[in-house]
């Protein structure tokens, strides 16, 4: 099993595929099973890593304070051991705030950003209704795991789809309670917006107009901050459009990232 030491941790990680590398960094709960979607293709044309967070699947999961600026170090750090000089970095809700404070920190590393589900943090950010902002502080745990499914996916894709490609390894690798806690403080003290301006590489926002844990509007707001960026949104898809809308969503990436128009 692929692991790296950083930061006093070790990380869990996996490569696949060959060119210029791109960087998944994957959002609460989640870790590399999320782009199980993404993998077989985006590894056609570059060379991929994926990794669980601390806290999260098969990384080390301490009981101790995480930030965002923690866990953009350690993303950092996991860089320099496997001798990436420069990345282009794909970060979905907690993972978009560690993309963009990766990029605020080290910019000389960053080629282009990609932005899903999240916003910029602060006092700006658009937040859940109450009974979900609820539900995500007081509700992680077995008995709620369907409900957090629920919110995660539309209505919609729940109805046609079984969600067994990610649920089976989050069951294998089942995030204890005190962990998803601490990844769910690492956002709350983080304020990009006064420093997005400082972002002037190639930006990609996308969501999903039906996403009920970070609303679309964050994103749209996140758009319209920082300076070379571009908004994609999919109608009727949820928090994990990356999943819902797998084969659309590769498309943009893969036009984007190889220099086309991202537009869908």
């Amino acid at each position: 099993m692929p692991t790296a030491h950083v930061n006093g941790v070790k990380l869990y990680y996996e490569t696949h595929g060959r060119g210029e590398a791109l960087l998944l960094i994957a959002g609460i709960g989640y870790g590399t099973w999320l782009w199980a979607k993404q993998i077989p293709e985006l590894s056609k044309d570059f060379s991929l890593i994926a990794f669980d967070n601390r806290g999260v699947g098969r990384s080390d999961k301490p009981d101790s304070e995480y930030t965002v600026s923690l866990l953009a170090s350690d993303a950092y750090e996991l860089l320099r051991a496997l001798n990436v000089e420069r990345a282009h970095i794909l970060g979905i809700s907690l993972g978009g705030f560690i993309a963009q404070q990766l990029a605020l920190d080290h910019p000389e590393i960053i080629n282009k950003l990609i932005l899903c589900s999240t916003s910029f943090g602060g006092p700006n950010m658009i937040l859940p209704k109450g009974e979900i902002l609820q539900f995500m502080a007081f509700g992680a745990g077995k008995e709620t795991f369907q409900r957090g499914l629920e919110l995660a996916f539309s209505p919609e894709y729940l109805a046609k789809n079984p969600v067994a490609q990610i649920t089976a390894p989050i069951r294998r690798n089942p995030q204890p309670r005190y962990a998803y806690l601490r990844q769910f403080m690492a956002p709350i003290t983080f304020n990009g917006e006064p420093y997005l301006h400082k972002l002037t590489m190639p930006v990609l926002v996308m969501a999903g107009e039906a996403d009920r844990v970070v609303p679309v509007e964050n994103s749209r707001l996140l758009a319209t901050r920082l300076p070379n960026a571009r908004l994609v949104t999919f109608p009727n898809a949820g928090h994990l459009f990356v999943v819902e809308r797998a084969d659309e969503v590769n498309r943009i990436i893969l036009d984007f990232l190889k220099g086309g128009s991202s537009h869908a």
